[in-house]
This record gives structure tokens, C-alpha cells and sequence, in this order.
């Protein structure tokens, strides 16, 4: 198929893009403690501007919402003047960008919460796998499930971060639902027993995701608020898929193409693994939402450009390639190799393997 299709522009909602290639959100532990933006930062998202729409790495909406040691947040001011040169260079170099809102549940440890806080989730139970410490990686602490009270003080510091996000210049949001963090916790009945309005049918298990929605909305208005969505996805907290898996998340996928959002952005298939398509049926999942559909696992260059070409997808989020190709846009146009960056300089560090590569 010609590739035309993947270079040529389009529409998100409110939100024009010059090309059909996002980037992924990818976190890069390069903030300090404080959650607040190195400024390599503005360096690293304005390089990779010639992307269609960059989706920051994943943001946390409050203290409370931190899971990992040296990544970003957007709910205080100095957060929002970090940020707000990252968005400007971006502009300046003619790209759009959106920043991923993130409240990781219970995926976090006791050492990153304030004064040592248990980490909250919609059910006290206990997630597998490590998370980022300033000690390095361990195991999440055993979450508290909140109280039905609590839920509305998360759903205004969404709204709260959404309002600063506007101000630091970002061109809309993405509201992270994805990857076993705190909104799919709330989504599956694997890690959701609760017996209140949140809990229990699947329209009580998607009413917190669709209030948050909709607090985003309040600030932004629908059409520049896009949505993450993992169906298959277990690997981050060991966390169990639901029990319907097409059924949970069509009925949210409905519901969000009713709102009018900007897009939905599915990874399709498990994290770090394949496609999945033949597991999920991504375009049943796409029809019942409606609206632009960006995906996300396991694309390459000819993958992306089938899946534009056919109408598979609207755009195509591109992760790991983005870290060693700020210029990912230019070298699939060319045909050009892709160069790999060095696993090590993934999380934490300086500028070598960010914003500087020393490519053999």
C-alpha cells in the first residue's frame, strides 16, 4: 500500500495533526523528586516534534498519584513552569502536544507517598511485580481501598491538573486507563470487589472512569480529551484480566464515543508484546466508540502504513522507536535505518540516551 496514507494529515477531535504517527507516552524517570520537569525535557519533546501528536510520558495528577521515583507531575506551579517551555518548543517546532494524566493506584510504595501513606486503590489488594524508589526497584506496598468519600477528592485533583495542564500550553489531555493503574483498576473486577456505587456491574466498575472523564471535559472540552485503554494487558502489577474483557470494555468505549472525545488510544495486545488482534477484536471495540482510533503495539513502519492505508486506524503511536529516533517522522519517510538506544538509558540518567545518543 502506498504510504501516503500515514504521512498525510488529520484530525483528533479539536486537535489538527500534520502527519498519522504519535508518539507513545514513554517514561523516562528524568524529574526530580518534586515531580518537577528536568530542562533537558524541553530538548527531549521538542526534538521529536515532527511527530504527528506527542503524548507525554505518563503525569502525575497528585502526590498521592505517584507510583515511580523521578517522574513528572502537573499539580503545582512550579510543575506547570517546568512544562511550559516543553510545550512551547514543541509548538515552535509546528508539533501538538498532549499530556497523559496518571494516578497509578495501587502500583506504587509506601516511600513515595506522603509522610509514608499506604497506596490507594479501589480494593486492599496487593499488586506483583517493582516499582521505581529512590532505593531502587521493589515491590508495591499493600494498597488501603478508599473510602466511597475519597473518590470525589481523586476526581478534583483530575480536574485540578487538567486546569494546570491548559495553562502550562499543552494542546489537550489523555486520560491514562491503561496498564493496571488506578482508573482499570476500578475498570476490572479483577482488582475491583468493592460493594458501593463503584463496584460490582460493569456500570458501577466504569463510573469512576467516566467521571473522570467527564471532570477532564469540564476543564477542556471533549474533543481535546483523548483516552488510554490495555485490554490485554497484564504485565504491569501482575494484574489479572477481567472477567469480559470485550464486554467491559465496549461498554466504556460506548459510552466515551457519546461524550464526543478527541480519540481512543489502545494498546492492542499485551504491554511489550504483540499485536494481539487475533485475541481482542479491536475493531468491534473501535465501532462502538466511534471517534478517531489510534493504536499502539508492535507497529513498524509497513504495519503502520497497512494500518492507515485500510482504515485500521487513524493513527499509529510508536514507543521504544522514539527513544533513539527523535527524527522516527523522517527516517520512515526516507526509508532510513533505526538506530536502538542503549536499555540502560531508558529510566534516570542525563542527556546521553535522551537527548543526546552516542551512535556506533
Amino acid at each position: 500500500m502506498s504510504s501516503e496514507s500515514l504521512f498525510s494529515p488529520t484530525r483528533l477531535g479539536a486537535i489538527e495533526v500534520r502527519n498519522k504517527i504519535a508518539m507513545a507516552p514513554l517514561t523516562r524517570s528524568r524529574a526530580d523528586m518534586s515531580g518537577v520537569q528536568t530542562p533537558l525535557a524541553i530538548d527531549y519533546y521538542g526534538q521529536r516534534a515532527s511527530a504527528g501528536l506527542i503524548i507525554t510520558e505518563a503525569t502525575n495528577i497528585s502526590r498521592q498519584g505517584r507510583g515511580y521515583a523521578y517522574t513528572p507531575g502537573i499539580y503545582t506551579d512550579a510543575q506547570v513552569a517546568a512544562w511550559a517551555p516543553v510545550t512551547e518548543a514543541v509548538h515552535a517546532a509546528g508539533g501538538r502536544i498532549v499530556v497523559q494524566l496518571w494516578h497509578v493506584g495501587r502500583m506504587s510504595h509506601i516511600s513515595l507517598q506522603e509522610g509514608g501513606a499506604a497506596p490507594v486503590a479501589p480494593s486492599a489488594i496487593q499488586a506483583g511485580g517493582n516499582v521505581f524508589t529512590e532505593a531502587g526497584y521493589l515491590p508495591p506496598s499493600m494498597p488501603r481501598a478508599l473510602a466511597t468519600e475519597e473518590i470525589a477528592g481523586i476526581l478534583e485533583d483530575y480536574r485540578h491538573a487538567a486546569r494546570l495542564a491548559k495553562e502550562a500550553g499543552f494542546d489537550g489531555v489523555e486520560v491514562h486507563a491503561a496498564n493496571g493503574y488506578l482508573l482499570e483498576q476500578f475498570l476490572r473486577d479483577s482488582t475491583n470487589h468493592r460493594d458501593d456505587r463503584y463496584g460490582g456491574s460493569l456500570e458501577n466498575r466504569a463510573r469512576f472512569p467516566l467521571e473522570v472523564v467527564e471532570a477532564v471535559a469540564d476543564i477542556w472540552g471533549a474533543d481535546r480529551v483523548g483516552l488510554r485503554l490495555s485490554p490485554l494487558s497484564t504485565a504491569i502489577g501482575d494484574t489479572p484480566l477481567d472477567s469480559a474483557p470485550m464486554e467491559t470494555h465496549s461498554y466504556l468505549a460506548r459510552r466515551l464515543g457519546e461524550m464526543g472525545l478527541a480519540y481512543l488510544h489502545v494498546v492492542e495486545g499485551q504491554l511489550h508484546g504483540g499485536n494481539g488482534a487475533d485475541l481482542f477484536d479491536v475493531q468491534a471495540l473501535r465501532a462502538a466508540f466511534g471517534g478517531a482510533y489510534i493504536a499502539n503495539n508492535g507497529y513498524d513502519r509497513q504495519r503502520a502504513i497497512d494500518a492507515t492505508a485500510s482504515g485500521h486506524a487513524d493513527m499509529i503511536a510508536f514507543g521504544k522507536p522514539f527513544i533513539g529516533n527523535p527524527d522516527l517522522v523522517e527516517r520512515f519517510q526516507s526509508q532510513a535505518p533505526l538506530y536502538d538506544a542503549p536499555v540502560e538509558t531508558y529510566f534516570g540518567g542525563g542527556a546521553e540516551g535522551y537527548t543526546e545518543f552516542a551512535r556506533v
